[in-house]
């Protein structure tokens, strides 16, 4: 499993929610597409965005997955990507290409339309109720796109949530129980995908 982080960077927030999934038989990667540094305001995440890295972030994250298949406690060569928010975007990314191998694709108040003909991954997605950062219309076609394409997909609203409800680090967006909820629900969306 790869977990890709929102704009904030990898927080403790993720690193939690990689340890959840570690501690239900997962083997677990973390991306950090920021080279360890965290933002907690907008602002600073616009930097962390134009700041220069060493390598693109598509090849950052084509890394984690090479590192995750020679990981030798790894069961077979199926990939699960969890992405929040902007990492969201990059799952979606990464499971549009043929040459990874992306199994299973899990989106939190995430949306990215494109070409989904060629994906080999089922889908999972969480979305708010309220929610500035994703557009209805958007997510439908995204929607349509993956139906189109013939692919499974599966898809969870929480009421009385926003953007970022699923990330502790965020104090006043926390949603406690609809994150605990998202987490079991994505288990066993992993374990059906993954493990079959």
């Amino acid at each position: 499993m790869l977990v890709v982080h929102s704009w904030w960077g990898l927080t403790p927030s993720f690193v939690d929610f990689g340890e959840s999934l570690a501690a239900r038989g997962f083997v677990v990667g973390l991306a950090d597409l920021f080279g360890g540094r965290t933002a907690s305001r907008p602002a600073d995440t616009r930097k962390l965005r134009r700041a220069p890295r060493a390598e693109p972030m598509y090849r950052t994250l084509i890394r984690n997955i090479e590192e995750l298949q020679a990981d030798e406690s790894a069961d077979g060569d199926a990939i699960g990507v969890v992405g929040f928010s902007m990492g969201g975007h990059w799952a979606v990314w990464l499971a549009q290409r043929p040459e990874l191998p992306v199994a299973a694709t899990v989106l939190y108040y995430a949306v990215r339309a494109g070409d989904f003909g060629a994906s080999r991954s089922a889908f999972l997605a969480h979305f708010a109720e309220t929610d500035d950062w994703v557009r209805p219309a958007a997510r439908r076609r995204m929607e349509q796109a993956i139906a189109k394409a013939g692919l499974s997909y599966t898809a969870f609203d929480y009421p009385g949530t926003g953007h970022w409800f699923a990330e502790s680090d965020r104090a006043g967006d926390h949603d406690a129980g609809a994150a605990a909820l998202a987490l079991e629900r994505t288990a066993a969306f992993l374990n059906d995908t993954l493990r079959t």
